[in-house]
């Protein structure tokens, strides 16, 4: 159980949002956090304590005015930590060679693998021959519909058909080499974690998976700890005082020191 540290981009900017306020239309979000340094003094402070694993995402579709400033951000924090940071938002097969080539350790994939709201196996066949397994990792963010939690794509926007749970965890751990899992109606609320998604990501023993979503305090992060049997890693964001937060990201780096130890 690790903190594994993140660099959101939206607008050209290194930001913290609430993750379902996010919108294509006009590129729209509610801020949590907008920062006046660039992305690659994170990257930098994160390489300097010693946080590999992290991620980096670009909130803009490729359509938005602003994707070229989001890229131009990602690069210069992949150049910063090169090979520290993995890279999501709008991966495909056409573009993840040139992140990977920047830098990226690997890269994050949802909404090229799901058409009609189920996988397309044909497409995540594509991305491993593309960039291998052990450089692919799925991003299977979802939000609660009923008793289950169903997968989002498209900058969580869109529901998929597919819920999130161990038969699937199973199935797409063979195509990948990591997870990356948003509570998507807790991210950016600083609300507390999303603990039926806990208690149900820690009954499954595979490849790595890192939590996201709603982390408000140390406190939480134990809970989580509890929760999913010490099986989940976590990342921070609005949370974190670097980010305008409460919690202090020296101490949170020790934590996670101790915890993986």
């Amino acid at each position: 159980m690790r903190f594994r540290p993140c660099i959101d981009i939206h607008n050209g900017k290194v930001k913290q949002i609430v993750g379902s306020s996010l919108k294509d239309k006009k590129d729209e979000a509610v801020d949590n956090f907008i920062s006046s340094a660039n992305a690659d003094y994170y990257a930098g402070l994160y390489r300097d304590n010693n946080l590999p694993g992290g991620h980096i995402i670009l909130l803009n579709p490729v359509s938005s005015p602003y994707y070229k400033e989001d890229v131009m951000q990602a690069q210069l924090a992949l150049s910063a930590y090169p090979g520290g940071m993995m890279i999501g938002g709008g991966m495909n097969p056409e573009n993840s060679l040139h992140f990977l080539r920047a830098g990226a350790s690997q890269v994050i994939v949802t909404s090229y693998v799901f058409k009609d709201g189920k996988i397309d196996y044909s497409c995540l066949n594509k991305m491993i021959q593309t960039v291998g397994r052990d450089q692919l990792v799925l991003d299977l963010s979802c939000r609660r519909r009923g008793d289950k939690y169903m997968i989002v794509t498209d900058r969580w926007q869109k529901f998929t058909e597919t819920s999130l749970d161990i038969d699937a965890l199973e199935k797409l751990s063979h195509y990948c080499s990591e997870f990356l899992i948003h509570a998507v109606d807790v991210e950016g609320k600083v609300s507390g974690i999303e603990e039926d998604l806990a208690r149900l990501l820690g009954k499954w023993d595979g490849i790595p998976v890192t939590y996201a979503g709603g982390i408000s305090s140390l406190d939480d992060i134990k809970k989580l700890g509890v929760l999913s049997s010490c099986r989940l890693d976590y990342t921070i964001g609005s949370a974190l005082d670097l980010f305008g937060g409460t919690i202090p990201f020296q101490k949170l780096v020790r934590m996670s020191a101790k915890q993986n130890s």
